[in-house]
């Protein structure tokens, strides 16, 4: 049996402490499901979170060498056995002078799987706390898709914002995904408008399971992120909901409920429009 899971986070600017609690959600997780294939995903910047964005450049300079980020997600795969889609982390450019938002996958041998870079960068204006938002100022954007090929499953990555722009998670699918990963950092505001009507929308129109893991909370720079974390089946039905605080959710993945939604309306079949794979302006 193959389990998917996600834990919510109220992340803060300090590696070690978040370790720790994830560290600590992952054991109380691994308690209650001890099954041979389980995917666990962690929230956007699950390992730095609410400090100011150069911060996140500097902890990426810092750690360029001794690959601390990366080291420390695959040993926490590694000691609880799990398939570990590990949110995301600052990882630098070869320019030396920005960081790419990355999601890095681990097997339960602590062995990296694959990874993706964030395409769709959040510069926009929101009427929260900190109503501009620039990500592009220190982060550069991904360049290609990824998913990851599993014995039960296979796991398609996107981050956050990523979840506004359909023809990403349609590029997904045709590369085979049947199941998609969303580790956010959704602000309160754009949250409660929109987070589950995108989520549910791209379950239900590629018919596959997306695990919506996110962030929570007020943070130290006193951004406030909605969290409101999620399992979405094929059908677009809420399977579980993290909705405040910190903790996880989990469920049953079945392979057979993707065949029997697309046995019943075969929209990939009857989709008239062609995907380009990784092809993107």
């Amino acid at each position: 049996m193959a389990k998917i899971s996600a834990i919510q986070l109220c992340s803060v600017p300090d590696v070690n402490q978040n370790l720790t609690t994830i560290t600590q959600q992952l054991t109380l997780l691994c308690q209650q499901v001890n099954d041979d294939e389980h995917v666990v995903v962690l929230p956007e910047c699950c390992l730095f979170f609410g400090g100011k964005d150069a911060e996140q450049l500097s902890l990426a300079k810092q750690t360029q060498q001794s690959n601390h980020l990366v080291m420390s997600l695959a040993k926490l795969a590694e000691q609880f056995k799990v398939t570990l889609v590990a949110g995301t982390i600052p990882l630098l450019t070869t320019c030396g002078e920005k960081f790419t938002n990355t999601c890095c996958v681990f097997s339960p041998e602590g062995v990296l799987l694959g990874q993706y870079s964030k395409i769709h960068l959040f510069d926009v204006n929101v009427n929260d706390n900190e109503k501009t938002y620039l990500e592009s100022k220190y982060t550069q954007a991904g360049q290609s898709v990824s998913v990851v090929e599993q014995a039960t499953m296979n796991i398609g990555l996107s981050i956050c914002y990523d979840v506004r722009f359909a023809a990403l998670y349609s590029n997904l699918v045709v590369q085979g995904a049947t199941l998609i990963t969303i580790p956010s950092a959704f602000t309160r505001v754009t949250g409660k408008a929109h987070w589950q009507a995108l989520l549910q929308a791209r379950a239900i129109e590629n018919q596959v399971y997306i695990v919506a893991a996110a962030q929570e909370g007020v943070h130290d720079n006193g951004r406030e992120t909605w969290g409101h974390s999620m399992i979405i089946s094929p059908w677009g039905k809420i399977l579980v909901c993290k909705a405040f605080g910190e903790g996880f959710i989990t469920c049953e993945y079945h392979q057979e409920e993707i065949n029997r939604v697309r046995a019943a309306i075969p929209v990939h079949e009857h989709n008239k429009f062609t995907v380009e794979l990784n092809k993107y302006e």
